[in-house]
């Protein structure tokens, strides 16, 4: 990145096809930050806001695939998933792992951050919360294929976890593999 100084700082306007910021960093060094226009409907990526309070009220924002063509894989992991148990209220905890071949459009990660933690104060099943989001997704980017992975934290002694894939899996189609096979704890007896 270069930077600009204040005598060589670019004028507004001056810089093409863009929606321009003028920010300082630490230096008080002035650096302009331009979001080409493509990418301008954006309303999260580059600004400030407030968490959402549920999903209903999180959107999750696309960008155009430059790659559409193509088959590969986008993986999300978010390592600090909470919830709430629908019946006590109690905090659920889990790792979840959204992978998918996008089709015409991408998942704007900062978007999917807002997302997953409107999840915060919603009370759900985790089975529920990982087909929600497998469902909000598809809905969103409408990709090839797509799988959300959630690796809920033991309550009471056990853990859940829920895989859910776009498209249905055939009926004879193999199990997902697992990253890490769950292994019971081992006790001094």
């Amino acid at each position: 990145m270069h930077l600009y100084g204040d005598a060589d700082c670019p004028e507004p306007g001056e810089l093409p096809d863009s929606a321009e910021i003028i920010a300082r960093d630490s230096h008080s060094t002035l650096i302009p930050v331009t979001t080409p226009k493509k990418y301008s409907r954006l309303s999260l990526l580059g600004h400030t806001a407030k968490f959402p309070e549920h999903p209903k009220a999180a959107t999750l924002e696309t960008f155009k695939n430059e790659n559409a063509k193509r088959d590969y894989w986008i993986t999300f992991e978010c390592g600090e998933f909470t919830s709430m148990c629908p019946v006590t209220g109690q905090p659920d905890f889990a790792k979840i792992r959204i992978e998918y071949i996008p089709g015409e459009l991408c998942i704007e990660t900062k978007s999917l951050k807002f997302y997953l933690a409107s999840f915060r104060n919603t009370r759900s099943f985790n089975e529920a919360i990982v087909n929600r989001i497998l469902d909000d997704i598809v809905e969103a980017c409408r990709p090839r294929h797509a799988m959300v992975h959630g690796e809920f934290a033991p309550r009471g002694g056990i853990g859940v976890i829920v895989d859910a894939e776009y498209p249905d899996r055939p009926e004879n189609a193999k199990a997902p593999k697992r990253t890490k096979p769950a292994s019971p704890r081992r006790t001094r007896s």
